[in-house]
């Protein structure tokens, strides 16, 4: 069915946060009229989005908005015969745990900073599919709701230009806003996003969809790191990558951190996905995880080390979208470049974000 998003925002905000113009990071909430959504574009070029060389690191919250319905498929991700389950396998439906009959999808996950933390940035991603059983309108690419630990639902709106392309079957879009004031607020918890603009039903390229929150803290008792985050909107299809080079990274041998990714449509099984690591010096290092094979990081996994954040709901197979942290360790040897690469052999996946924690040099 086609569900614009207007009349719903109208009746569950609470509050606007046109944040390009009214939250700018450190600023105050200024008298100002609610923003148009952002420009879209077909695709995104990779960029940084913020840098840091401070004591801290990365975390992020993130979950689907859409699944397949558990009576239909008990455990979302198999299918006869044992191979996992992907997206157009199943048809698909919103997710939505607010009970909030205002909102047609919604879903949790937390936040969780050591004690002593000040957040420094945070940025919220969303995106999905447009066409599958259903085609949603593009108009609400731009626009969602968010809720901070606690908090009500709060209208936000995309604050640069949001990625959005027709292609291999599917309708699909990225965007993003600057939530440092609403995290720095809110603090540590539970995040709830709503009215992600995805498309329920089934099709060949399937339903997929979510959201990542990626906060930057500063903590003095932890090591210095350099923090790094771009973002973009690239498909990645058989045999692409997208690929990041950062500059002025000195960094000691053996350096260690963590790397984080962003992606859609990636499926379990399809193998010939890979995340690598390099200082131009040595080879490259392929990051993974037992939640996600070195040749399959885009198997539909949101993991993180450790038992990761706290997600509601919490499914092992979100059927299409990707968001991942991964250990490094041993980055050798000692330099001031790093590569991050990320590609596709076989999945027409798109490239999101990707975000780097690396141990810097004293």
């Amino acid at each position: 069915m086609r569900q614009s998003l207007g009349p719903l925002l109208r009746r569950a905000t609470v509050g606007v946060l046109a944040l390009a113009a009214m939250w700018t990071t450190g600023g105050s909430p200024a008298a100002v009229p609610a923003a148009a959504p952002a420009p879209e574009a077909e695709s995104l070029a990779f960029a940084q989005r913020y840098r840091v060389h401070q004591h801290g690191g990365i975390v992020r919250a993130a979950n689907s908005s859409i699944s397949c319905v558990p009576s239909a498929a008990p455990s979302c991700s198999e299918v006869r015969g044992g191979r996992s389950g992907a997206n157009n396998d199943f048809d698909m439906f919103y997710v939505d745990i607010d009970n909030d009959p205002n909102t047609y999808n919604s879903s949790r996950s937390e936040i969780r900073l050591p004690s002593g933390s000040r957040v420094t940035y945070a940025r919220l991603y969303w995106g999905g599919n447009l066409r599958v059983g259903e085609q949603k309108p593009p108009q609400d690419n731009g626009r969602v709701l968010v809720a901070e630990p606690g908090g009500e639902y709060k209208e936000l709106l995309a604050d640069s230009v949001v990625g959005h392309r027709v292609a291999d079957g599917a309708d699909a879009f990225q965007a993003s806003a600057d939530v440092t004031r609403l995290v720095r607020d809110g603090g540590p918890g539970q995040y709830t996003v709503a009215q992600v603009n995805v498309a329920m039903g089934r099709s060949e390229a399937g339903a997929w969809g979510g959201w990542t929150l990626v906060v930057m803290y500063e903590n003095a008792s932890e090591p210095l790191r350099h923090l790094a985050l771009w973002d973009g909107f690239a498909p990645l299809r058989a045999g692409g990558a997208q690929e990041i080079r950062l500059q002025d990274m000195r960094h000691p041998a053996g350096a260690g951190g963590r790397v984080g990714l962003v992606a859609y449509n990636g499926d379990r099984g399809v193998g010939g996905d890979s995340l690598t690591v390099s200082t131009g010096r040595s080879a490259p290092i392929t990051l993974g995880d037992a939640a996600n094979p070195g040749d399959d990081v885009l198997n539909s996994t949101i993991s993180d080390p450790g038992d990761g954040p706290g997600r509601v709901p919490a499914y092992a197979n979100t059927l299409g979208y990707d968001s991942d942290v991964f250990d490094l360790r041993g980055l050798q040897p000692a330099g001031d470049q790093l590569t991050v690469r990320l590609q596709s052999q076989r999945d027409a996946a798109w490239a999101g974000v990707l975000f780097a924690a690396v141990d810097a040099q004293r």
